[in-house]
């Protein structure tokens, strides 16, 4: 899951941006702007070195003010190499139709007429293609290939030609602003959500985050997918009912989508503020509060998850924005700080340990006895050792987000570490994977 926040997102709201306008500056706009808005999601490869090297390097330094613009130039340098081989394969494809729409096949069979062509070459005799012929290539409306003097018995073959309508030229400079803020753009999404960033990465390691979007939130695709569908579907109709067609279609509809995202979260945004409010004004624990946090529902803004901690237990509580209400059972909704044990403290500093907390802001580690973890086999130990799992949660995911929205206790994100005679480590997994 922490792999997944959600390609879909960025790389509709990626087209967006290209298609609010910046494609009219450049060609590839759109394109640059899809790659860009997902290009920081290449840490995604660090999953092949396991569980626990992906989460300590998910969003890391391609999610960071510094990491942007390079991540903004490796997406043009793919648009650059496209744009390159499209321009080789269109050069060959109109070479090889002027040859065989003109008789050159056949002639190239007869090295005594064509002795350059044959040898591989693009030169012929005058007498078999004259100075001056202008045939029409198949399949370019308007377009022309010309011959143009090279020799004095003999003619270089050109494929100049032009277009009724100017294919759009690129401007690299316009090309690399757009995906520098597609780039940036993925570091704004991924802010708005519970799991945050490191934007500051390498200097400050501090992690943000907004905490007024869940990870997934389909209303985002709904309003991006719009946008995006819509003007195919009217020029659809309009190619029925033979009106023009628009050159830069969907302009007004991408500004739509990406104004109305911006209400959104302006909306959470206040909703979560109220939640917070609502929360500290409410007398929900009877010991002082340490700190609070809100965590959104997807789709209902009006919903929200709220976490208490005290000195020694944690009080969860469900807020209603709409109104007003707070829902809270101090017998089901407490969850007791776990005590601190020799194999907890041997697990915080095991590898995934250590990232864990580095990551976790609402992290709790218990011990809860020899219980086999998914994915990875218990320890094979000699009568007399002893072995335990450590467990590590992080509250901001522990609850029901789909279902009744009560504190489940585990979170999707969940790591164990298999600790024997309390200090030693004997494996880590999360996911379900083991990190080996």
């Amino acid at each position: 899951m922490q792999t997944v926040m959600d390609p879909v997102t960025h790389f509709l709201f990626g087209a967006c941006i290209g298609r609010a306008g910046l494609n009219r500056k450049t060609a590839y706009a759109t394109l640059a702007a899809v790659l860009a808005a997902e290009a920081a999601d290449m840490d995604i490869l660090w999953e092949f070195g396991g569980p626990v090297d992906e989460l300590k390097h998910h969003r890391g330094i391609t999610h960071t003010f510094i990491g942007a613009p390079a991540v903004a130039g490796v997406a043009v340098g793919l648009v650059w190499l496209f744009d390159r081989w499209r321009k080789r394969r269109l050069t060959r494809k109109l070479g090889s139709q002027a040859l065989k729409g003109h008789g050159f096949s056949r002639a190239v069979e007869h090295s005594d007429s064509m002795p350059a062509l044959a040898a591989g070459g693009m030169h012929a005799r005058e007498d078999v293609f004259p100075q001056g012929l202008k045939p029409r290539i198949p399949g370019l409306s308007g377009g022309t290939a010309e011959a143009v003097p090279f020799q004095s018995s003999q003619t270089f073959i050109s494929t100049k030609f032009t277009r009724t309508g100017a294919p759009q030229p690129v401007n690299w400079g316009w090309l690399y602003a757009t995906a520098l803020i597609a780039a940036l753009s993925h570091l704004l999404l991924d802010w708005t959500n519970n799991y945050g960033v490191r934007p500051f990465f390498p200097f400050n390691p501090r992690w943000y985050a907004g905490s007024f979007v869940y990870i997934i939130e389909p209303v985002l695709w709904v309003l991006l997918a719009l946008a995006l569908l819509v003007p195919g579907l009217l020029g659809l109709v309009g190619g029925e009912i033979g009106a023009r067609r628009e050159v830069f279609r969907g302009r007004g509809w991408a500004i739509f989508a990406l104004t109305a995202i911006v209400v959104l979260w302006c909306w959470r945004w206040a909703e979560h503020a109220q939640a917070q409010a609502l929360v500290e004004n409410a007398q929900l624990t009877t010991a002082p509060v340490k700190r609070i946090g809100v965590e959104p529902y997807p789709i209902n803004p009006f919903r929200w998850h709220a976490i208490l901690e005290t000195a020694e237990f944690y009080q969860t509580a469900e807020i209603n924005t709409w109104t007003g209400e707070i829902e809270s059972d101090p017998r089901q909704d407490v969850i007791f700080r776990p005590p601190a044990t020799a194999a907890t403290e041997a697990a915080k500093r095991t590898p995934l340990g250590q990232v864990y907390l580095d990551w976790g802001m609402w992290a709790v580690v218990r011990d809860v006895g020899q219980l086999p973890v998914p994915g990875m086999d218990p320890p094979q130990l000699t009568p007399n050792r002893t072995w335990t799992t450590v467990e590590f949660n992080d509250l901001r995911f522990a609850y029901s987000y789909l279902g009744t929205g009560r504190a489940t206790g585990r979170s999707p994100l969940a790591g164990w570490v298999y600790i024997v005679g309390g200090h030693d480590d004997a494996g880590q997994a999360m996911g379900g994977r083991e990190q080996r």
